[in-house]
C-alpha cells in the first residue's frame, strides 16, 4: 500500500515529459533562406514583446544584400551593436557581389567582436538571442550569426554576506556567471582550470558551470558530475539549490553531501585539492563536490591564521557542534531520569527552579526550543537594520516573561540559549539547520529513554554517516575510514609546511601539491660563515 502510494505520489510524468521532449516550433526548424519568414518566426517564437529588436539593413555599396540584426533590449550593449555589428554591415565600402560572400566576410573578418558563433538551427539562433546576444541573419542564407555583445546589469563585487571572515578575502561571488569564473581565473592563473558549460532547463536554459583543474581532479569524479547533470530534464533551474538537489547522493540524509558557498578562496582551495565546483548563473552560491564532514566544521580563517590558532579555533567550533546536538537532551535525562549524577547542591537548585512549572522536562525543552527557532527564523526574514534587534529583545522579554509565568526554568532557558549561541559557531548552514531538527529528535529520545535513548540516538547518526557518500568519496574521509596522511588536516590542522599530499581520495591523481622540507629552521653555523663571506666579496 505505501509502495503504491509512493509511486502515484512521485512518478514520473511521461506524457508530459514526452511532450517537452518532442515538441516542435523553432527548436527544430531550419533558418530559411527568406529574411521575412524568419522574421515573422522570430516574433512568433517571442510573442511580439517589446524589448525584442528587430531590424532591417541593407548592406554593402549597392544595397543589394538585406540582414536582419535581432537582439534583446536590456540585455546586451547597445553601442557595442552600433558600433561593432550595425556599422559594419551598412558600410557602403564594401562590395559584395553575393549574400555568401557577405556572409562569409562578415563572419570571418568584418564583425568586430570579441565572440562571433555559427548558428545552424532557428531555435539555437533565438536561445543565443535570449541570452543576450545579436544575432544577424543574411537574405539568401540559411545559417546565423551569434555576437557576443552581452552587457546586462549586475550586483558589483561585494563582500560575502553569510560567511564573513576577519583575515581573508573581502571577495564574494555574484549572480554574473561570467564574473564569478573571473574571479577564480584571478586566483588559479594555470590553462589547467578548465571550464565545461552545460544549459539546464527546458525553458529557462540556465548556465552551469563545471570547474575543475585537469590533471589534479579524477576523471571519475569529473565524469560522475557530467553524467548527473546531463540527466537532469527539468523547465527550469533558478538557484544552485535546485541542482544541488537533483545531484546530491542522500536526498533524505540530515546531513550535507554537497558544499555551498559564496567564496571564491574556498572554492579555490577545492578545486587544488582536486575537487569539482559547479556555478550556476544567477546565484552567488557555488557547489563543491565531493564533500566530506570536516569541509563543514572549517573555515578559510583556519588557513589564514597560524596553524596552534587555527586549530584550536577548529576544535572549538567541533566542541560547539555537539554542544548544540545533544546539550538540551542530556539536560532533559539526566534531570528526568539520572538524577544522581549530579551533585546535591546542583540537582537541589534544579529541583527548587522546577517547583511549579506545569509541564515536565521533555515538554519544557521542545517549548522553549520552538520559542528560540521562531525567533530566530523570525530575525532572518525582517529588514536586516531591526532583524538583530528583535532576535535580541524578544529573546530576553520571552525569556524573562517564561519564568515569571512558571512556565520555564532559569537552567532550561540558559541551556537553551547556549545551544542557540552554540549552533551559531557552525559556519555552513545547511550542516547547522539539519543539527537543529535532529536536537529535537534527540530530545524525545532523552524524554522516553534518558540517556541510553541519546546514545542510541548519536549512534544510529554515527552509522548513518559511516554509510554516506559524496560522488563516491566516504563521508566521513578521514576519520571513517582511517586515512593517516589526511588527519593532518580534520580535527587539528598541521602547519602549512607539513600539509605536502593532497587528500587521498581525490588527489590520487597529483598527489603531491609542495615540495618536502619547507619547514623553516635558523641557518646552521656553516650556513651563516657562506652567507658572511658572501657580504664581504659583495662589499668589495
Amino acid at each position: 500500500m505505501l509502495e503504491g502510494l509512493w509511486q502515484l505520489l512521485f512518478r514520473r510524468r511521461r506524457h508530459g515529459q514526452d511532450s517537452g521532449k518532442t515538441q516542435t516550433g523553432p527548436a527544430k526548424e531550419q533558418i530559411s533562406s527568406k529574411l521575412q519568414v524568419n522574421y515573422e518566426r522570430i516574433k512568433a517564437a517571442f510573442g511580439n514583446s517589446p524589448d525584442l529588436v528587430l531590424r532591417y539593413l541593407e548592406a554593402g555599396d549597392q544595397g543589394k544584400i538585406s540582414a536582419l540584426v535581432v537582439h534583446i533590449d536590456g540585455l546586451c550593449d547597445k553601442r557595442l551593436v552600433s558600433e561593432t555589428v550595425v556599422e559594419h554591415i551598412t558600410d557602403i565600402n564594401h562590395k559584395w557581389d553575393s549574400p555568401e560572400q557577405a556572409y562569409v566576410d562578415l563572419r570571418d573578418r568584418l564583425l568586430s567582436v570579441s565572440g562571433v558563433s555559427e548558428v545552424n538551427s532557428l531555435g539555437e539562433f533565438i536561445t543565443h538571442v535570449a541570452s543576450g546576444d545579436c544575432g544577424v541573419l543574411v537574405d539568401g542564407i540559411t545559417r546565423g550569426l551569434a555576437c557576443d555583445t552581452r552587457a546586462w546589469e549586475h550586483r558589483g563585487v561585494e563582500e560575502p554576506t553569510t560567511e564573513s571572515t576577519i583575515r581573508g578575502t573581502k571577495e564574494g561571488f555574484v549572480e554574473s556567471l561570467r564574473t564569478n569564473t573571473s574571479l577564480l581565473r584571478r586566483r588559479i592563473r594555470d590553462p589547467r582550470l578548465w571550464i565545461e558549460e552545460l544549459k539546464i532547463g527546458r525553458i529557462s536554459k540556465t548556465s552551469v558551470a563545471i570547474v575543475y583543474i585537469s590533471g589534479v581532479a579524477e576523471d571519475k569524479i569529473v565524469q560522475e558530475v557530467r553524467n548527473r547533470l546531463r540527466k537532469i530534464d527539468v523547465d527550469s533551474i533558478q538557484e544552485s539549490g535546485h541542482l544541488e538537489e537533483f545531484i546530491e547522493d542522500a536526498p533524505f540524509s540530515p546531513f550535507p553531501t554537497i558544499l555551498r558557498t559564496e567564496r571564491p578562496d574556498k572554492v579555490t582551495g577545492a578545486l587544488l585539492e582536486g575537487r569539482v565546483a559547479l556555478l550556476t548563473d544567477g546565484t552567488p552560491f557555488a557547489l563543491i563536490v565531493p564533500a566530506t564532514f570536516t569541509m563543514f566544521i572549517t573555515t578559510p580563517e583556519d588557513y589564514y591564521e597560524r596553524y596552534f590558532i587555527g586549530s584550536a579555533i577548529r576544535l572549538l567550533r567541533i566542541a560547539s557542534f555537539f554542544i548544540s546536538l545533544t546539550l538540551p537532551s542530556l539536560y532533559v535525562a539526566i534531570t528526568t531520569f539520572h538524577q544522581e549524577m549530579l551533585p546535591t547542591p546542583l540537582i537541589l537548585s534544579i529541583a527548587a527552579q522546577r517547583e511549579g512549572i506545569p509541564f515536565p522536562a521533555v515538554v519544557e525543552a521542545v517549548i522553549m526550543e520552538l520559542i528560540f527557532e521562531v525567533l530566530r527564523e523570525a530575525g532572518v526574514r525582517l529588514p536586516r537594520l531591526v532583524g538583530p534587534a528583535v532576535s535580541i529583545i524578544g529573546g530576553l522579554v520571552l525569556g524573562e516573561a517564561a519564568m515569571r509565568a512558571g512556565l520555564a526554568s532559569p537552567a532550561m532557558v540558559m541551556v537553551v540559549a547556549f545551544t542557540g549561541i552554540a549552533s551559531f559557531a557552525t559556519p555552513v548552514f545547511s550542516l547547522a539547520i539539519g543539527v537543529r531538527l535532529l536536537r529535537f529528535l534527540l530530545i524525545a529520545l532523552a524524554g522516553s529513554l534518558g540517556l541510553f535513548g541519546v546514545v542510541a540516538g548519536m549512534f544510529a547518526l554515527l552509522i548513518h554517516q559511516i554509510t554516506l557518500r559524496s560522488f563516491g568519496v566516504p563521508y566521513l574521509e578521514p576519520l571513517a575510514p582511517v586515512v593517516f596522511s589526511d588527519l593532518k588536516d580534520a580535527l587539528l590542522r598541521a602547519p602549512w609546511w607539513a600539509l605536502n599530499t593532497r587528500p587521498k581520495f581525490v588527489g590520487e591523481k597529483e598527489p603531491t601539491r609542495q615540495a618536502p622540507g619547507l619547514r623553516p629552521k635558523p641557518p646552521s653555523r656553516e650556513e651563516k660563515e657562506v652567507h658572511h663571506l658572501e657580504g664581504k666579496e659583495g662589499g668589495k
